[in-house]
């Protein structure tokens, strides 16, 4: 099972690595990460480097591809080759997901035209103007097509989609290693529970 998360800089790490962790422990799994030219691909907060010695343009085909946000999603929707890639890819994967803004390059891809679909709550006008119809929805799944809100529902994502490429106790038994049992300190996770003033302050921080 080949699964391939491509990184440009500024990602947001826990979009990367939240589903990269659930998803290694798929019995049989390989998850790659592949960027444009191999070497340090930089995170969005400045101190998580990452080492990436494959080329996404190496890669034929995949069973899942999944695509991370942060802001490295401006540099992936502004890529005519890499957009060219993932319409490719998509072609012939069992699943192609996102996290987070991510779902705004598979809407530059054309993949979501028409579809109900979901991202981080700061960009639904973004999603919308590539011709999705946003939902406020954790993860959304459209066939083979799977979006997920802001970056910590890349793990309910990555969950959701460890049963379907294999089995629910197998994606339970997973979640059970991994301790996801959530117990937030604060109702504050959505902008329906969040007051304007953590909105506000929220939009600063991006």
């Amino acid at each position: 099972m080949n699964i391939v998360i491509p990184l440009f800089d500024r990602f947001e790490p826990l979009d990367a690595i939240g589903p990269y962790e659930m998803l290694g422990y798929l019995p049989g799994a390989t998850v790659r990460f592949v960027t444009a030219e191999p070497g340090l691909v930089q995170d969005v907060l400045g101190s998580l480097p990452v080492q990436v010695t494959t080329r996404y343009s190496e890669v034929e085909r995949c069973d899942v591809l999944l695509i991370p946000g942060g802001g490295s999603f401006l540099a992936m929707v502004d890529d005519p080759e890499f957009l060219d890639w993932v319409r490719r890819i998509h072609g012939a994967t069992r699943f192609t997901t996102s996290v987070c803004t991510g779902s705004l390059v598979l809407g530059a891809a054309g993949l979501l035209d028409g579809l109900p679909a979901t991202t981080h709550w700061d960009a639904a006008a973004d999603l919308e103007a590539y011709g999705a119809v946003y939902t406020a929805d954790r993860v959304v799944r459209q066939g083979r097509v799977i979006t997920s809100a802001g970056v910590s529902s890349g793990i309910d994502m990555a969950l959701q989609l460890s049963a379907l490429l294999t089995d629910d106790l197998t994606a339970q038994a997973i979640q059970l290693y991994t301790e996801y049992d959530p117990e937030p300190p604060f109702a504050s996770g959505s902008v329906a529970k969040a007051s304007a003033e953590i909105i506000a302050r929220a939009r600063t921080l991006g």
